[in-house]
């Protein structure tokens, strides 16, 4: 069995994949079945992608259930060639799994996610925890932390939200975002949408739009599902369980009486 070193430092190979080893004991399944039992996973950054996949030893990998895939993506996934077809229970998973080029990382498969991509395996644990859409990056930090700053949260010069009671809740790369307790949120001005979207740090949200009318100057320009909050969030972010934050890109957030400016990130693009 081919395994890497956890002593080796984060690498780049010449395909410009990066790449680590992890402690972890990480497992793939599809339904109840388990086709990944790895406890010598590494973790692999492509070039321009800002979240990792797993790659693992084929020999944690249940091979027997894997075919050469009838119709590779040949160039995807930072020019692999070789891809393979989940075949289990009578059905066949197209494109589910792929080995990368590189030298480097020889002898390893890795896997699609189907929560990231609608294909692949459906359930994935890091130890005896379940994890959402892609593993979790060891370098990013996310902090939930209880605050008695004032916030204000206004659309369109409309107060929706007033609290001294926020969870400030930091995320490496993003903005600073506002929990707030329902109490303090005009949640009457907002209706649920169907949207859910998974998060591996935080969990699974919900989400509001705007309903509160368009008399205000700029409330037009809100986007759908604006407000949202993690009815069951992961363990190390449970101070925002329940609570509900707004996309700081698309209202005006005044803490402290500073009024912050929106900042411009891909979940939310200002009105062209």
């Amino acid at each position: 069995m081919t395994t890497l070193s956890t002593a080796q430092p984060l690498r780049t190979t010449p395909e410009g994949l990066l790449w680590e080893p992890s402690e972890r004991w990480v497992r793939g399944r599809k339904g109840d079945v388990t086709v990944v039992d790895s406890r010598h996973p590494v973790l692999v950054w492509e070039p321009g992608v800002p979240v990792p996949l797993y790659a693992f030893p084929r020999a944690e990998v249940r091979t027997e259930l894997l075919r050469p895939a009838k119709d590779p993506p040949t160039g995807s996934h930072t020019g692999s060639t070789l891809f393979y077809d989940l075949q289990l229970d009578g059905e066949l998973l197209p494109d589910a799994a792929w080995t990368f080029p590189s030298a480097d990382l020889a002898g390893h498969i890795a896997f699609e996610w189907f929560r990231r991509t609608g294909r692949g395996l459906d359930h994935w644990y890091e130890e005896e925890e379940e994890i959402f859409v892609h593993p979790r990056d060891p370098h990013k930090r996310v902090d939930a932390l209880p605050s008695s700053r004032h916030v204000v949260v206004e659309i369109g010069g409309r107060v929706v939200a007033d609290t001294h009671r926020p969870v400030l809740l930091f995320e490496t790369g993003l903005p600073t975002r506002y929990y707030l307790p329902r109490e303090d949120v005009r949640l009457d001005l907002f209706r649920p949408t169907e949207q859910h979207t998974g998060c591996p740090y935080k969990g699974t949200a919900a989400y509001w739009s705007w309903h509160g009318g368009q008399d205000a100057p700029g409330a037009a320009d809100v986007p759908s599902d604006v407000l949202w909050s993690y009815p069951e969030p992961l363990p190390a972010v449970g101070a925002i369980k329940g609570l509900l934050a707004f996309y700081n890109e698309a209202v005006d957030i005044t803490v402290d009486g500073e009024r912050l400016e929106r900042p411009v990130t891909h979940f939310v693009r200002p009105p062209s």
